[in-house]
């Protein structure tokens, strides 16, 4: 009745010799799998299979429990350490006027400031298809203006009716820069 996830402990232990290690983590030698086990209850603690694949394999006696409780920790610190990365989607049309425009740009920045990367979508409709320059002009545009905040991963690319482009915030871009920002936006409202 072997677990499928985890090393295998006492009884688990199929092989017949293995490399010993004590609690403190020094090595004890080679010894037959009944007596690793008999030093590992005597000091009631298990004996654990840590490199299966080694020859002979490497079991190491120490408190099974403890040490899963320890693996559970690191593994939920680490989840919690983890950054995920939102993709934020705004969408523009190639005839925006100034005012849409500059609202847009500033919901663009704001999803940035947050450091989730932004696609940047043009959609055209019915005649506007024959004038993809207008969109790539607003993409082109929106680039530029976003320079001192935002990389471009991904170039303007049509697809169907829409164009696409991929801008990624800059790393500690917004650190100095965005006091002077807002001091700025206060001074224009």
């Amino acid at each position: 009745m072997a677990k499928n996830e985890g090393p295998r402990i006492n009884n688990e232990i199929t092989a017949r010799t293995c490399r010993l290690i004590g609690v403190d983590g020094s090595q004890l030698g080679l010894f037959g799998v009944r007596d690793a086990q008999r030093i590992a209850d005597e000091q009631n603690l298990d004996l654990v299979e840590i490199a299966p694949n080694a020859e002979p394999p490497v079991c190491k006696v120490m408190d099974y429990r403890k040490f899963k409780y320890e693996q559970d920790r690191k593994a939920k610190a680490a989840r919690k350490k983890q950054v995920r990365v939102e993709v934020k989607e705004m969408k523009f049309r190639p005839k925006i006027d100034v005012g849409d425009y500059t609202t847009k740009k500033n919901h663009v920045m704001r999803f940035l400031r947050k450091g989730a990367r932004v696609k940047v979508t043009i959609m055209f409709r019915g005649r506007e298809m024959a004038h993809p320059e207008q969109g790539l002009n607003v993409l082109e545009r929106l680039a530029q203006d976003l320079k001192p905040y935002a990389t471009v991963e991904q170039q303007p690319k049509m697809e169907g009716r829409n164009m696409h482009m991929l801008v990624a915030p800059i790393k500690g871009a917004f650190d100095e820069k965005a006091v002077e920002g807002d001091a700025e936006s206060e001074k224009e409202n």
